[in-house]
């Protein structure tokens, strides 16, 4: 799969393609209650201006800002797709509809226990980014999402600038 275009990832299955304000509107009614994998992509890949201070929620009074530097070191140029995550998999019954919506309460300020990702919400253009999603169809979505992030790193050397961790 190619990272570097929206049409790509289209093209690979994944649906939706909604900015986080058109989730929020709709009750996120057109995501899936099945286990799968959400992406976060940015309809350009120029670089992007960063806020000193991240809008996420303050989860258990752990602040989820980083400095810029941070941010500017995680950047991956020429990647469109910024995070990519998964909902279910493993011992986790988590659908996509439940896991995008507390990703999206994160990062309208909330304080929700969703820290991955979290640089996202250190965009200046995060309320134009895009969600989309693939459900696993039975497959294991923690393996699916594994298999997406080690493909990523093949192409640019590096994981989706969101992700952090395994």
């Amino acid at each position: 799969m190619k990272f570097d275009m929206i049409q790509a990832v289209r093209e690979a299955g994944f649906s939706g393609f909604k900015t986080a304000g058109e989730l929020t509107r709709s009750n996120l009614a057109e995501v899936p209650e099945a286990p799968g994998v959400y992406m976060v992509v940015r309809d350009r890949t120029t670089p992007p201006a960063f806020a000193s201070r991240s809008q996420g929620g303050h989860f258990k009074g752990k602040d989820p800002t980083v400095d810029l530097a941070t941010l500017q070191r995680n950047w991956v140029s020429g990647a469109a797709v910024l995070y990519i995550g998964k909902a279910g998999g493993g011992s986790s019954s988590a659908t996509l509809r439940q896991r995008l919506k507390r990703y999206l309460r994160f990062g309208a300020g909330h304080p929700v226990g969703h820290w991955g990702g979290r640089l996202i919400w250190q965009l200046r253009d995060a309320d134009s980014l895009l969600f989309c999603w693939r459900p696993a169809g039975g497959a294991d979505a923690r393996e699916f999402e594994r298999q997406l992030i080690q493909e990523f790193l093949k192409s640019f050397g590096t994981r989706p600038f969101a992700n952090l961790q395994d």
